[in-house]
């Protein structure tokens, strides 16, 4: 994909990823690495007997970083990115072992600021699994370099 700068999103601007499917590697690697050693991802027989999901999830968090992981491989914002400056997300269902995500992506606000060489962009990113169902949703805001002269 080619690179898109502050100017280059109207207001119908729309991105689809690629996908990513969650396994059990990803899962237990990312909960010990940042330290959510819990039950809840950790311990199946806690999974499957007492919470409602009945089998192993993702964290939250691991979903908004593959989620995140996606829309940057796409390259959209690769040498018009400066900065992501903040997201504002709701889960909206669990992302199960073995799920398949996307991200479908659309512009929610741009907005100029003081420096003339560079804007705030904000995107709607939804997050989806195989069955179309969506279980993340976030506005991301990135300040983006504008188009060179």
């Amino acid at each position: 994909m080619t690179v898109q700068w502050w100017e280059d999103y109207a207001p119908d601007w729309t991105l689809k990823t690629g996908r990513r499917t969650v396994t059990e590697y990803d899962i237990l690697s990312f909960v010990t690495l940042v330290g959510m050693n819990e039950a809840l991802f950790m311990d199946a027989e806690y999974i499957a007997k007492d919470t409602p999901f009945g089998r192993r999830i993702a964290p939250g968090a691991l979903v908004f970083s593959y989620a995140e992981g996606l829309v940057i491989q796409t390259g959209h914002l690769h040498g018009s990115a400066i900065a992501f400056l903040g997201a504002e997300m709701k889960m909206q269902g669990p992302v199960y072992l073995g799920d398949t995500i996307e991200v479908n992506v659309s512009l929610a606000e741009r907005r100029e600021t003081s420096k003339p060489d560079r804007g705030l962009v904000t995107t709607r990113n939804r997050v989806t699994n195989q069955s179309g169902d969506a279980v993340l949703e976030y506005l991301a805001t990135r300040m983006l370099r504008r188009r060179p002269t």
